[in-house]
């Protein structure tokens, strides 16, 4: 268990939410396990999912589509754009291809921020189209999937280090 925490912030109807998570890690090292596939894989999602991705392209106008995959075999599949990719910012579109109906849509825009001492603050702020939306997300177990999968970051981060 991490001695960081994961902190998400949604208050009462409003159509957003805020994740913030400290890193023992530099900056440099948090935007490469967002943006190289073969690390992120490792890291993104619950504990009980694998992460197999079709498109992974984090760039600046490149896509994306992953399958999170259970133990059972069944898939769930996500996509988004990428709008903006630097190494102190990412925005993005997330949708859940789960849905009876496309177009539940968030934008998210993730901020690095160098705390010194090869720390990093990452925050991300999600905007949902409606509070429904956003409140859906949350009752899905968004919180523990985003906890387990920083968990596991963190450990990664420290071998990455070594």
């Amino acid at each position: 268990m991490s001695k960081n925490k994961t902190i998400i912030t949604a208050e009462p109807g409003k159509q957003e939410l805020f994740i913030t998570r400290e890193f023992d890690a530099p900056r440099e090292l948090v935007y490469q396990a967002h943006t190289e596939p073969e690390i992120f894989a490792q890291w993104l999602g619950p504990n009980d999912l694998s992460v197999e991705f079709e498109v992974f392209e984090p760039v600046s106008g490149g896509r994306w589509r992953f399958l999170n995959v259970g133990r059972d075999g069944e898939e769930y599949a996500f996509h988004g754009t990428f709008h903006e990719v630097s190494p102190t910012r990412i925005i993005q579109t997330f949708e859940f291809e789960g849905l009876p109906e496309s177009g539940h849509v968030s934008l998210e825009t993730l901020t690095l921020e160098d705390l010194g001492n090869g720390r990093t603050k990452l925050t991300t702020h999600a905007v949902y189209q409606s509070v429904a939306d956003r409140d859906g997300m949350v009752e899905a177990g968004m919180e523990s999937g985003v906890t387990e999968g920083y968990d596991k970051l963190d450990e990664m981060l420290a071998t990455m280090q070594n």
